[in-house]
């Protein structure tokens, strides 16, 4: 099933599906009720060094997804889970950032895609 992106501050829609934040701190100013999120999986969101790092530069896109699909190599258990999901259900990755085309969340569509799981 394909794979949706939405930010945590988009209002949840029935057709989301299983909606899974992948942030490793939870998004500012929401309620955990509002968010209306299935599950939270922060140990597929980038490690905070690398995350600083990148800052949503898009000049250090290529290289934040390199760094980032080395720390989801060797996070197999929480990336089967969360391709599980996506085999069941409408899966939709919910994240905070302001720049929807260079994210965490962007970044782990594409390797889950690269990956068909």
């Amino acid at each position: 099933m394909p794979i949706a992106l939405k930010r945590a501050y988009d209002k949840p829609a029935k057709n989301d599906g299983y909606r899974v934040l992948i942030d490793r701190v939870w998004p500012r100013g929401i309620k955990k009720e509002h968010a209306q999120v299935n599950e939270w999986l922060k140990e597929l969101a980038p490690s905070s060094e690398l995350r600083r790092w990148f800052n949503h530069d898009p000049d250090r896109w290529d290289e934040f997804k390199d760094r980032y699909f080395k720390e989801l190599d060797k996070n197999r258990q929480a990336v089967n889970q969360l391709a599980a999901h996506a085999r069941e259900h409408r899966l939709t990755l919910v994240y905070a950032a302001k720049n929807r085309k260079f994210n965490n969340a962007v970044a782990l569509k594409e390797y889950l895609d690269q990956r068909q799981v």
